[in-house]
C-alpha cells in the first residue's frame, strides 16, 4: 500500500491540533476561566484588563471615602457641639446684660464663659487620626493658641487656608475640608474667639458696661450663625461623597458582572467541545495507526 508523505504529515499536524485544543478546552474546564492567554483571545483578553483597571480605581475610591467621611463626621460633630456650647454663653452673656445680677454673678458668668471658650478651643483642635481637621493643610499643627497677655484675651490660628477636595472616578470634586480661620475667624468680623474673649473681659471686673456688652453678645450670635453656615459646607461634602459612593458601588458591581461573563468559561459549551475534541483525537489516532502498521512503519519514519 502506497501512502502520500503529505497526507501523513497532514494528519500529525491535526492531531497535533486536536491535542493542544484538547488540552485547552481540558485547562477551560478545570479553570472556569475562557481566556487562560492573551494569544488565545487578545480582544477579550485587552477588555479584561480595562475593566479590572476599573475595578481596581473604584475600590481605591471606595477605600478613600471610608477615611474621609469618619473626618467630615467628626468635623461635623465636633461643630454640632460649638454651636450649643456657643448657645449657651449667649443666654450667660444675656442674663449678665439684664442687670439683675450682682457683682459676683457677674464674674461668676465671665469665669462660665471662659471655661464655654477653652471647650471651644478644644473642640477647634479637634484631630481625627492624629491630623487636626481645621488647620487648614498644617494637619500637624495646633490651629488656635490663645494667649492672655492682654486684655481681652487673643486667640491666634496657626493654620492655613488650604482646602483638600476629593476627586470621584467621574471626575468630580467633593470639598473635604473647611479652614479653621474660615469657620472660627480668629480675628476680624464673625470672630468667635474675639466676641468670646470681649465678653470675657466685660464680666472680669463685675461691673458691666451694657452697651458695650450687649454689642459683643449680639457679635457672638452672629459667629455662632457663621459657624452653622460653614458647618452646611461639610455637611453638603458627606452628602456629595455618600451619593458618589453609592454610585460607585452600583458601577463596581455592573464592573464585576461584565468582567465576569467576559471571562467566564461556558462548561457546557466547553464540555461539549471537550468531548468532540477527544473523539477526533482518538479518531485521528486510530487512522494513523493503521497508516502505521499497513505501510512498513512509513508513519514512524516521517516523525
Amino acid at each position: 500500500m502506497r501512502v502520500d508523505p503529505n497526507y501523513v504529515s497532514n494528519l500529525v499536524g491535526s492531531l497535533d491540533l486536536a491535542q493542544s485544543n484538547q488540552q485547552q478546552l481540558t485547562a477551560e474546564l478545570s479553570s472556569g476561566v475562557s481566556v487562560t492567554s492573551l494569544s488565545q483571545n487578545p480582544v477579550a483578553a485587552g477588555q479584561n484588563v480595562l475593566l479590572l483597571n476599573q475595578i481596581q480605581q473604584d475600590d481605591s475610591f471606595t477605600q478613600s471615602t471610608s477615611l474621609v467621611t469618619g473626618q467630615l463626621q467628626v468635623a461635623d460633630s465636633s461643630l454640632g457641639d460649638v454651636v450649643s456650647q456657643l448657645t449657651q454663653a449667649i443666654s450667660l452673656a444675656t442674663s449678665a446684660n439684664n442687670g439683675t445680677l450682682n457683682s459676683s454673678d457677674i464674674k461668676s458668668v465671665g469665669n462660665q464663659i471662659s471655661g464655654i471658650l477653652d471647650e471651644v478651643q478644644s473642640l477647634a483642635n479637634t484631630n481625627y487620626q492624629g491630623q487636626y481637621i481645621f488647620a487648614g493643610g498644617q494637619t500637624s499643627t495646633t490651629p488656635f493658641t490663645t494667649s492672655s497677655t492682654t486684655s481681652p484675651a487673643t486667640t491666634t490660628y496657626n493654620g492655613d487656608q488650604d482646602i483638600n477636595y476629593l476627586e470621584t472616578p467621574n471626575g468630580q470634586k467633593i470639598q473635604l475640608n473647611v479652614p479653621g480661620d474660615q469657620i472660627f475667624s480668629a480675628s476680624g468680623s464673625n470672630s468667635v474667639f474675639g466676641a468670646l474673649n470681649s465678653l470675657i473681659a466685660d464680666y472680669s471686673s463685675g461691673a458691666v458696661d451694657t452697651a458695650q456688652s450687649v454689642k459683643d453678645t449680639t457679635a457672638l450670635s452672629t459667629a455662632m450663625n457663621y459657624v452653622s453656615q460653614q458647618r452646611v459646607t461639610i455637611d453638603n461634602s458627606i452628602t456629595q461623597i455618600t451619593s458618589a459612593s453609592d454610585a460607585v458601588t452600583s458601577d463596581q458591581t455592573q464592573l464585576t458582572t461584565a468582567q465576569t461573563n467576559l471571562m467566564q468559561a461556558d462548561v457546557a459549551t466547553v464540555s461539549t467541545q471537550l468531548s468532540l475534541a477527544e473523539t477526533q483525537q482518538t479518531a485521528l489516532e486510530d487512522v494513523i495507526a493503521q497508516l502505521d502498521s499497513s505501510s512498513n512503519s512509513l508513519f514512524s519514519k516521517l516523525q
